[in-house]
């Protein structure tokens, strides 16, 4: 089930401007809505909004986060075997894969290209086939 906007929406636009794949729509100083076909339940809206206008899809109201504070991938090296399936579920194309570090290691592996971009959905995390992505808080 996608994430839902309630009645306390004040259309902020907020989640407009984060939602990765366009799934929120409405005027500004009014209520917004969600297609729920096109929601990927990401949670990105529930995490940017000011007003505690969303429900995440258990029904439970979403608190905002600190956009600096959202979780980001940490890649485990020894464990990843540069299958690239978290840089391609990624849907905001915030990873990469890096050149081979040197002959000793020819893989290269994925790393966060753009932090500013990640949304903090933890698809990466879900999908990596051998647990080699975790999502952990950025440094202070």
């Amino acid at each position: 089930m996608p994430y839902t906007i309630t009645d306390a929406c004040v259309g902020c636009q907020a989640c407009v401007r984060v939602c990765p794949v366009g799934a929120i729509t409405g005027e500004k100083k009014a209520k917004h809505v969600i297609d729920h076909e096109l929601c990927i339940a990401c949670g990105a809206c529930g995490r940017i909004c000011p007003h505690a206008s969303v429900l995440d899809p258990s029904g439970a109201l979403c608190t905002m986060e600190k956009r600096s504070s959202w979780k980001k991938p940490a890649v485990d090296e020894k464990a990843c075997v540069s299958c690239m399936v978290c840089i391609e579920t990624c849907p905001v194309n915030c990873l990469a894969l890096s050149a081979a570090k040197d002959s000793g290691d020819p893989h290269g592996y994925p790393y966060l290209k753009d932090a500013g971009s990640c949304i903090a959905c933890g698809f990466c995390a879900a999908e990596c086939p051998v647990a080699a992505i975790r999502m952990v808080q950025p440094p202070a």
